[in-house]
């Protein structure tokens, strides 16, 4: 799948995977099992979730799919297992037992055997960089006519410091379904304008790294398509209408929250209610993701195979 060039490659094998400090590293090890997500034990919180354990929604694919290969230390020799992200009719989260049926949602949260807290406050310090990459699962295939929201920085006031956006943006009322630009991976800032956007094809890993300045309130946006390394798509800009300090903190979620499409039927108030309200199918779907990890950029970006590149300015 990968055409990895021998002699680059040869000249790298003793690199590391990475080459700043690294925070926070969601990397899922072939040491972790269906178990481990299902006791919150390893790199995520698995709570945001329907009625079934964990390991029902979230799936370690240990050596049947290749992750991205930016981080392997040698050639063809895998570094993590990716992570298969699923949501079904029953994935139904019930904050406090007030249940969201308008979505359909299965989050695994950045922590540290459960504690997530304390880990907040060591990414989202200084200038950091959020490490995600992403592929489809055409054996469970998203629904385009809706909009997904995979990737997102979460602050208690509902809104996202940076989202990975895809599908059909939700509407009131309903526009013509699956919109023109459904299938376009799109990097959001906090006020949902679009950074960087790229098609999601298939087959391909689409490496992501967010810059995130907490201080100044800026983000960028680095990019590569399978064993490319990253580069700066975007510029370092202002992260519009953001907020400093814990305000402006909140949870790492790599996930599948698939929004609903407003029911006609319901009350304009209750349309509005996305969370609560709206139709949904109740297909099974999948995202694949590997690669996830929050560094430091104080010695730069890493952007694959042990190299460096400078934080954009």
């Amino acid at each position: 799948m990968f055409s990895f060039a021998p002699l680059f490659f040869v000249a790298l094998t003793s690199l590391l995977a990475s080459a700043t400090p690294i925070i926070y590293d969601g990397r899922a090890s072939f040491n972790l099992t269906a178990a481990n997500l299902d006791a919150n034990k390893g790199p995520f919180l698995t709570v945001v979730k329907g009625s079934q354990n964990a390991s029902h929604y979230t799936t370690l694919l240990g050596q049947n799919v290749l992750a991205t290969p930016l981080w392997s230390k040698a050639r063809y020799v895998p570094a993590e297992q990716v992570v298969s992200v699923s949501v079904d009719n029953s994935s139904i989260f019930s904050p406090g037992g007030n249940p969201q049926n308008g979505f359909r949602r299965t989050d695994l949260i950045a922590a540290n055997d459960g504690e997530h807290t304390e880990l907040l406050t060591k990414i989202e310090t200084g200038v950091t960089a959020f490490h995600f990459s992403v592929k489809k699962d055409d054996k469970k295939p998203l629904n385009l006519s809706h909009e997904y929201q995979p990737v997102f920085i979460e602050p208690n006031d509902g809104t996202h410091v940076f989202d990975l956006q895809v599908g059909s943006p939700f509407t009131i009322p309903t526009g013509t379904l699956p919109s023109n630009n459904s299938n376009i991976l799109k990097i959001r800032d906090h006020s949902g304008n679009i950074l960087f956007s790229t098609d999601f094809t298939s087959n391909n890993w689409h490496n992501f790294a967010v810059q995130v300045d907490w201080t100044n309130l800026k983000l960028g946006v680095f990019y590569s398509k399978d064993n490319a390394v990253l580069a700066p798509v975007s510029k370092l800009v202002a992260n519009a209408g953001a907020k400093n300090g814990t305000d402006g903190q909140g949870d790492f979620h790599v996930a599948l929250l698939k929004l609903p499409i407003a029911n006609p039927a319901d009350s304009a108030a209750q349309q509005s209610d996305v969370p609560h309200f709206g139709s949904q199918e109740g297909t099974t779907e999948a995202l694949l993701y590997s690669g996830v990890f929050v560094e430091s950029v104080a010695q730069g970006v890493s952007v694959g195979y042990g190299q460096t590149a400078k934080a954009l300015a």
